[in-house]
């Protein structure tokens, strides 16, 4: 995971060995964060690596011993939106939702490694992957909200899919980090590898020259059990944690009676003061809509997920909220962001859910 990149290099380097097509993030200083010339490349590589029937699988990766992918180039998106160039900043997020949807429906395997900070959209590009390969120096954390947007890339439809009863809900609303074996445990990485293994763990996936099935989940199944020797789904349980989220937040459809609930809770103390903490951190706006989103794509077709993802998105790109967060917690980093409105109970998104949520 050195830092190899040169001021020449491309954001993106791709490369073919044996059977498998490398697509290697390069942009560690900003944590291998997403712009709209990433995306291409990716894109294109991926068309690649469809075509060529020489290449079975496909392997996502990031320079840098940090991050596999921080999310999206946000600094970058608000300066679009600051100066209402907001075009540039919807092709972006419109290409990477099409890209993740892309990831979700190629036809061959898809291997992540996701080691360090896969945050955002760094789990929307592992969302669809077959294989999920985090570390103990992994942390995963959907915590847009912070900044005035949502939990997107499909978010609010992936984790139900992917995660235990009450757990959606619960990471998209406070954006909680996950570290480690944790992420295996809730559903997000499919493995765990030392990250001092994770070097071979490529160097096995690049010397990989057998046949693989032509069904993708069969030849992913194939591929795992090639690497097994490195691999591990052990993760510690932990389910006074689970029965408190479960309780307090599975299929809940409204913020005021989470935070209702829980103010009178009298188990799991510091889960309770962390979540009234995360919440106050974040906007009022987003909280709303974000849970707006999970009871409505819940169980939705992907496609139609990132249908609204996009609608979304441009709601939160024109609101106040974004560029206020942006300001606060990533130009100016006073960390006090001036939301409006401010309070969770003064939000009113009655014009505009029909809007984003209309066929």
């Amino acid at each position: 995971m050195a830092d190899s990149r040169q001021k020449t290099d491309p954001p993106v380097l791709v490369g073919r060995v044996k059977r498998m097509m490398s697509i290697l993030l390069n942009r560690p200083r900003v944590l291998n964060s997403l712009n709209t010339e990433m995306i291409r490349l990716i894109r294109r590589a991926l068309e690649e690596a469809e075509r060529d029937d020489s290449i079975r699988f496909v392997v996502l990766h990031g320079i840098g011993e940090k991050g596999f992918c921080a999310g999206g180039d946000i600094k970058t998106l608000a300066m679009a939106a600051k100066s209402r160039q907001l075009r540039e900043a919807h092709e972006f997020f419109d290409a990477e939702y099409a890209l993740d949807f892309r990831i979700y429906r190629f036809p061959k395997p898809v291997v992540v490694l996701a080691h360090g900070i896969t945050m955002g959209g760094g789990l929307g590009l592992a969302a669809g992957a077959d294989v999920v390969i985090g570390t103990e120096r992994t942390r995963m954390a959907m915590p847009e909200s912070r900044i005035g947007i949502f939990p997107d890339v499909g978010a609010t439809g992936w984790l139900f899919k992917k995660c235990p009863e009450g757990y959606p809900e619960f990471l998209a609303l406070t954006g909680y980090e996950l570290g480690g074996s944790e992420c295996v445990r809730l559903g997000l990485a499919t493995h765990l590898c030392p990250f001092d293994r994770l070097p071979g763990v490529l160097l096995m996936l690049e010397d990989y020259s057998e046949p693989l099935p032509q069904k993708r989940k069969d030849a992913a199944e194939q591929l795992t059990r090639y690497l097994t020797s490195f691999l591990s789904t052990d993760s510690s349980p932990n389910p006074e944690m689970d029965e408190w989220v479960r309780t307090y937040f599975h299929a809940q459809d409204s913020i005021l009676r989470i935070m209702e609930t829980l103010s009178t809770c009298r188990s799991q103390e510091q889960l309770c003061a962390d979540f009234f903490f995360q919440l106050g951190e974040r906007s009022p706006t987003s909280l709303v809509l974000t849970l707006h989103l999970l009871r409505h794509n819940e169980g939705r077709a992907m496609d139609e997920v990132y249908a609204v993802d996009s609608k979304a998105v441009r709601f939160m790109l024109a609101h106040h909220d974004f560029l206020e967060g942006v300001r606060a917690r990533i130009i100016d980093k006073d960390d006090k962001p001036q939301w409006r409105p401010q309070r969770i109970e003064e939000v009113d998104l009655s014009s505009i859910l029909p809007q984003i949520f209309a066929n």
